[in-house]
């Protein structure tokens, strides 16, 4: 019996809960206007098209990379899934106009903590597109993905957006 316990405790640290990494409209990877996204080349995932300039972490862990443009970031979580947040499409060569973080390379989030803002109008006037996917970049190391919800309306940090079950 108490083996079966723990190997049910052993399953739920291999399972990681994302919740919503912006407030806005859930869009399907496959209908990002991005090749590399929508083709799942850097990972599976969801995305949002954002109704305010605002991403929190969607996960607990450590902010492994913030890219100096700070239009993505990476984090990987404890039990190691790897987890890429991309503001905006072509947002890169808006080289960091119109963004703050909030966070530095290092630190530890939870969830909801604030790591970056940005000028949507003014993403919407220079890149292609602002929707902001996130991506589980480290797909070897993953056996199953969910995505719960598919489509409209979710709250940061308040609805579950992906269930990811590690190898």
């Amino acid at each position: 019996m108490f083996k079966k316990l723990f190997s049910k405790k052993e399953d739920l640290s291999k399972t990681i809960e994302l919740k919503a990494h912006a407030t806005g409209n859930v869009v399907k990877l496959e209908e990002v206007p991005d090749t590399v996204f929508a083709e799942k080349m850097m990972g599976d995932g969801i995305a949002i098209e954002p109704v305010d300039g605002k991403v929190v972490s969607p996960v607990e862990g450590e902010l492994i990379q913030i890219f100096p443009t700070k239009h993505a970031f990476g984090i990987k979580t404890k039990n190691g899934a790897e987890i890429l947040i991309h503001i905006g499409l072509d947002t890169v060569s808006m080289s960091g106009e119109g963004f703050t973080a909030h966070v530095e390379e290092g630190n530890r989030v939870k969830v909801g903590d604030v790591l970056v803002t940005f000028d949507l109008e003014l993403v919407k006037k220079k890149a292609k597109s602002t929707v902001i996917p996130v991506i589980i970049t480290n797909g070897d190391a993953i056996e199953s993905i969910e995505k719960p919800v598919l489509s409209g309306m979710v709250t940061s940090s308040n609805e579950i957006i992906l269930k990811v079950k590690l190898k």
